[in-house]
């Protein structure tokens, strides 16, 4: 029996049938197959959710047959591609075309169609999620027919589908704006809570992407941030090759995995262990073409709950959050990420009409995390929080609905694209209802 499972373990799934599809006939030949049938259809990407929101529950669909980059348009400066193209693909394409993405977050192994789907994101820049720099795609509806979106065609679609869940149809191709391949200027500085967040609206005005990460039990904090340079991708200075496998590879992979392995073994010692990470880091500066910029190797296997808050009320929040954990038995081994970014317009993005604050909140695999998970979410929700559309939360269709203005039109559009539930699972019956 074929058995789906994602990235972190927590979810699993045994899918009736598997297909590869090649094209956007295939796809729609499935979907029209399964609605036949009356039963469900899900095109997978990655696993890298932490909710089971791509979970098949009856066909499955796989992606490695719809990958690459189908069409570029320099004078509108877009580029489109297939919906299962790893991000990181993408990525390279684009600067062997001297072009990048504006924004993005710091993996790059999901499919295209899985990350705009969950609503994966960045810090900063003018657009900050994936979804915000989509301006056309192509999928298959409930009923198996292909539906097209842009500004000018089936703008609504849009406006959902490229943060949709899943909910509305499979994508088969993405369209993303896209800008001339340029440098980032990398500033990464270790600091102490107080000043990192006394000065963290300097930061976010003076930088152009800005992220910052507190190491819990400690004062200990890092503070990154990136500025846009004027100059060609040939005159980047990057890390050399010695400091990037240093830094990036052995350290925050290879010791952090023997570090979160002592902290399981003696809960103990994680405080001093946490101490110890926090001393050990250096301030550095570098620079680079963005997605090597943006994006590292995350080989430690972790669990993860991140909700994006009002912008003015973020810090209070996880000032919060830090008496919650030091008056806990918890012992936290991961930091917690502190993340900006601007308003956007989409129809259920966690930013939808308020810049925001995101925090995002870790454990390794083999730490049970829903007390901390569960103890921090009551903090955020009641800030006003949404919870990332990918990551653990235990939030429900009725206790979403009142945190989102357009959620109703969400529901109106699924019901017109997907009146018979092709596309649901579980997931998806919790968070949206029937």
């Amino acid at each position: 029996m074929t058995q789906w499972r994602n990235w972190s373990g927590l979810e699993s799934t045994s899918p009736s049938e598997v297909v590869v599809p090649a094209d956007v006939s295939e796809v729609a030949a499935a979907v029209t197959e399964a609605a036949e049938r009356g039963t469900t259809v899900k095109m997978i990407g990655t696993g890298h959710s932490f909710t089971s929101i791509s979970a098949p529950e009856g066909e499955m669909l796989r992606p490695e047959a719809l990958q690459g980059i189908v069409a570029v348009d320099r004078e509108a400066m877009t580029v489109t591609a297939l919906a299962g193209t790893p991000l990181h693909v993408l990525n390279t394409e684009l600067a062997r075309l001297g072009l990048s993405l504006h924004n993005m977050g710091d993996i790059a192994e999901q499919t295209l169609a899985g990350a705009i789907s969950t609503g994966t994101h960045g810090t900063g820049g003018l657009k900050a999620s994936l979804s915000a720099q989509v301006s056309g795609l192509e999928m298959v509806v409930g009923d198996g027919s292909v539906v097209r979106a842009s500004a000018t065609e089936n703008p609504d679609v849009l406006a959902a589908a490229r943060l949709g869940l899943g909910a509305l149809g499979v994508l088969t191709t993405i369209t993303f704006d896209v800008e001339p391949l340029g440098v980032l200027l990398a500033h990464e500085q270790p600091m102490l809570w107080d000043e990192a967040l006394e000065r963290y609206d300097e930061f976010v005005a003076e930088s152009h992407h800005c992220d910052m990460y507190w190491f819990p039990h400690t004062d200990r904090m890092q503070v990154k941030r990136n500025y846009r340079q004027d100059l060609a991708p040939g005159e980047a200075e990057p890390l050399s090759r010695f400091r990037a496998w240093l830094d990036d590879d052995f350290l925050a992979n290879t010791a952090f995995a023997g570090v979160n392995a002592i902290g399981n073994r003696a809960r103990s010692l994680v405080p001093r262990l946490n101490e110890m990470s926090g001393r050990l880091l250096s301030e550095r500066s570098y620079s680079d073409v963005p997605h090597k910029v943006f994006t590292s190797p995350r080989r430690v296997v972790f669990r993860e709950m991140e909700y994006a808050l009002p912008r003015e009320v973020g810090l209070d929040a996880l000032r919060e959050v830090r008496r919650l954990v030091d008056a806990s038995d918890w012992r936290i081994s991961f930091p917690v990420e502190v993340r900006m970014t601007p308003a956007d317009d989409l129809t259920l993005g966690t930013s939808t009409g308020r810049e925001s604050i995101y925090l995002a909140f870790h454990v390794n695999r083999r730490t049970d995390h829903t007390a901390y998970f569960g103890g921090v979410e009551e903090i955020l929700r009641a800030h006003d929080g949404r919870p990332h559309w990918g990551k653990v939360h235990t939030r429900t269709a009725a206790d979403l609905a009142p945190a989102y203005p357009r959620w109703q039109e969400f529901l109106d559009l699924r019901d017109r694209l997907d009146p018979a539930r092709v596309f649901s699972n579980t997931y998806l019956r919790r968070v949206l209802g029937d």
